[in-house]
């Protein structure tokens, strides 16, 4: 019944590790990079921030809750962040064969399997993110025959957000106020979370000239990868920061707003990939518990002087999010929307809505 496969991961600096295979038995390669979330496997798996990464996931038991059914609506999935499951591989300690939930309708392996995304159980994980710790994401490949059967490929080194993003304008919802949504990766529930505030969302593609269109408020999504490939998009929204209309990223969406105001973008050793980073607002005592997942950081002291930070990361002091001093711009490098949770942060739409 279950194929158990003798898998490798190979790391660039040679380390080998010996798995079982319950996923696609397809070498592929990528940035490996680890979450320490405890659930949302289906999420996470799903997220286009993770394009062209191997995902590690420090929790020992996964798939004991099998994965829900791909259904849509209005073009819109109703338990998935995307149309396909993104990362380029899974490592985990301890695959769960068996699984048991009311929605489940097929098994996290077999869901691999359908999408082509190798996975591997059977790894010490906590080995593997101690490597990850202490030398920074890596790259790496996932091998069933032998070490050459693919090369190592840094995800970094290429538009990821060209990749992730929609091809052409896409509608939802028919509010009365529209909101236009830049595609860098979008995770769908950014898309739910707007429509359930009632406006319409024209989504666009990541290099889409939108100050061409009317619009009430610019909505700037997440995305996998390096934000120094989106030079269009930081274009197209510095020519919109000249009006008074109110703008608000998410992760990627921070960094874009960050280089349009004139900020610099650096890549961060390990990244933040979790659903328990404690981000504190600046100028306030107030914490939130927030989910994250990126590997680059807005550089503070590089804004400009009509912007601020907004939050603040409270386990390493880097940016979470920046607002601009006069004009409605505010951006946050977390997950407000967060599927899988936590959703201390979902006043953050609101706050966006208000000023549209």
């Amino acid at each position: 019944m279950y194929s158990d496969k003798p898998v490798q991961l190979i790391l660039d600096d040679g380390t080998v590790f010996e798995g079982k295979s319950f996923g696609s038995e397809t070498a592929k390669a990528g940035e490996v990079v680890f979450s320490t979330a405890m659930v949302g496997y289906t999420e996470s798996l799903t997220d286009p921030s993770y394009l062209g990464q191997i995902l590690v996931v420090t929790f020992p038991l996964v798939g004991n809750y099998g994965v829900p059914d791909d259904t849509f609506t209005n073009g819109v999935s109703d338990f998935y962040e995307s149309e396909k499951v993104q990362v380029s591989g899974l490592i985990v300690s301890d695959y769960s064969h068996e699984y048991s939930h009311w929605n489940a309708k097929k098994s996290l392996g077999d869901w691999l399997k359908e999408h082509d995304v190798p996975g591997i159980y059977g790894i010490d994980t906590r080995e593997l993110t101690k490597i990850l710790r202490e030398k920074g994401s890596m790259k790496g490949k996932i091998v069933f025959k032998d070490a050459n059967e693919i090369d190592f490929y840094d995800p970094n080194l290429e538009n990821q957000v060209k990749k992730a993003s929609c091809k052409e304008v896409l509608t939802y919802g028919n509010g009365e106020k529209k909101v236009l949504l830049v595609d860098c990766g979008v995770k769908h529930n950014i898309i739910r979370s707007l429509l359930k505030r009632n406006v319409t969302i024209i989504r666009v593609p990541w290099d889409y000239d939108f100050n061409q269109l009317e619009w009430d408020g610019l909505f700037i999504s997440n995305g996998p990868g390096n934000p120094d490939f989106c030079e269009e998009t930081v274009k197209n929204i510095h020519k919109a920061m000249e009006g008074n209309k109110p703008i608000c990223g998410i992760c990627m969406g921070n960094q874009l707003l960050s280089k349009a105001g004139g900020a610099t973008i650096y890549k961060l050793k390990y990244g933040h990939r979790s659903h328990n980073q404690p981000v504190k607002m600046v100028d306030s005592t107030k914490c939130f518990i927030t989910s994250q997942n990126h590997g680059f950081a807005v550089a503070n002291a590089s804004l400009g002087a009509d912007w601020e930070p907004l939050f603040i990361n409270l386990n390493d002091g880097t940016n979470e999010g920046i607002k601009h001093k006069t004009k409605p711009f505010f951006s946050a490098q977390f997950h407000p929307e967060a599927a899988s949770g936590p959703t201390d942060t979902g006043f953050l739409f609101d706050l966006f809505v208000e000023k549209l």
